[in-house]
């Protein structure tokens, strides 16, 4: 059996001091996260977290850095994900467009909010891409390149 590693992205939205989260169905419980999901075959990252964003958001995005690139395992599957992070700015809003079926709803949340509800973050990965965009660790949209 050979290991294989899970490209995902994420996706850091920001407005008056709140993040732009989902709330959604994952393993059968309530959780909380950035708009995000797995990158298909030949998608590049860039284009998989405009699409997660607005599947899972009803936004219209444009990316403006990338925060960084975080690994972990998953805990309940043994799965190591390779998640990339970035920021963006909503260009639009269809508030008419069909979430994905596992998404409940999008929340506005601070940082403390999101501190309160640690228990009910998706994964630790949330709070680390958040401190890190918030001590400005932000990097040009080409300092990952797909040749």
């Amino acid at each position: 059996m050979s290991w294989t590693p899970h490209a995902t992205v994420a996706t850091i939205i920001v407005k008056d001091n709140r993040f732009l989260m989902v709330e959604e169905i994952a393993e059968g419980k309530r959780v909380l996260n950035q708009p995000a999901g797995h990158v298909e075959q030949g998608e590049t990252f860039e284009a998989a977290a405009i699409r997660e964003t607005l599947e899972e958001t009803g936004r219209h995005v444009k990316l403006t850095s990338l925060v960084g690139l975080y690994t972990i395992e998953g805990k309940t599957n043994g799965v190591t994900y390779h998640r990339l992070c970035y920021v963006a700015e909503v260009v639009s809003h269809d508030a008419d467009y069909v979430l994905d079926s596992d998404i409940i709803r999008t929340r506005w949340l601070t940082r403390e909010e999101l501190v309160a509800q640690k228990a009910s973050l998706r994964s630790p990965m949330v709070l680390v891409c958040i401190d890190d965009f918030l001590d400005n660790r932000c990097f040009p949209l080409d300092f990952v390149r797909q040749l």
